[in-house]
């Protein structure tokens, strides 16, 4: 496994991956590494001859006033975690210096109109930017064929994958289930913020989405209805602070009158003190169990 800290380097060492004839897949990450993670580097072996995982804490992402200072940065822990997993080639690991030569912040920045309108772009100004504008530089300086992104930034995925697509990068974009907590609770690197009480409660966040399936299975259709039975779940754990509980389509994630044939997005974001999570599940009603 091979640590490369420079744009130049991670393209040299691709370069030399691809002349062999290897197919090359990239995890993004932003480090703090947990089983989640490690599941898309396993999704990622089984795609390609070659794995990158890059570990940068982007600071064109986070908003003014969030944990960018805070954000765990523990690269020691995620190489051993690698190390343990097996199948990763190169870990692609800059400084913002490397990534931001010119300094930030940057002139040239890539933006997807529309799809950051709701969701958490209604939250987060310019964050959606700092996240293509940074995939954008991975895709350049590891020059893969695949890159798997997780589920659980949904929003995140749907740009993403149309950026790609827009700009003809030629990568194949791969979305991975969700992984969660015996309790249902979705994995994140912000899950460590919790206090203990706060961590037993954040399971109303998974638990209003299970709502949804169940309303939904039940025959309802009407999209405030189904927003009206996440924030009455999260208003059940007195820590929870609900930001926002939204339906969507899932191709511009724009709201919806009614729920027809198709499929939709539940997604919410809610804070816990200072700890901001998110989840989401898909409503399939095309062909679906329901």
């Amino acid at each position: 496994m091979e640590l490369l800290h420079t744009v130049e380097g991670m393209q040299a060492h691709a370069d030399a991956a691809r002349a062999a004839s290897q197919r090359l897949a990239l995890v993004p990450t932003m480090g703090a590494l947990h089983e989640g993670h490690l599941a898309l580097v396993e999704a990622a072996r089984q795609r390609a001859d070659h794995v990158t995982v890059s570990i940068f804490v982007n600071p064109t992402q986070f908003a003014p006033g969030e944990d960018y200072a805070q954000y765990p940065r523990t690269l020691d822990s995620d190489l051993a975690a690698l190390e343990s997993a097996g199948g990763v080639d190169a870990v692609f690991a800059p400084t913002p210096e490397a990534m931001y030569p010119f300094g930030l912040p940057p002139f040239t920045t890539v933006h997807v109109r529309d799809l950051n309108r709701y969701l958490c772009g209604a939250f987060r100004e310019g964050h959606f930017e700092g996240v293509t504008t940074v995939v954008t530089k991975l895709f350049l300086a590891c020059r893969p064929h695949v890159a798997i992104f997780g589920e659980k930034d949904a929003q995140q995925l749907a740009i993403l994958r149309r950026m790609t697509a827009e700009l003809g990068f030629g990568i194949e974009v791969i979305g991975h289930p969700i992984v969660r907590e015996a309790d249902g609770l979705a994995l994140s690197s912000r899950n460590r913020y919790l206090s203990a009480e706060e961590r037993q409660q954040a399971v109303v966040v998974s638990k209003a989405l299970a709502e949804v399936h169940e309303a939904v299975a039940g025959g309802e259709r009407d999209p405030r209805a189904l927003v009206d039975a996440m924030r009455h779940t999260v208003a059940t754990a007195p820590l929870a602070e609900l930001q926002y509980a939204e339906v969507v389509d899932t191709e511009l994630l724009q709201p919806v009158e009614t729920l027809t044939s198709g499929r939709y997005l539940a997604a919410l974001a809610v804070f816990f003190g200072a700890t901001r999570l998110i989840d989401n599940t898909t409503l399939d009603l095309e062909g679906s169990d329901y």
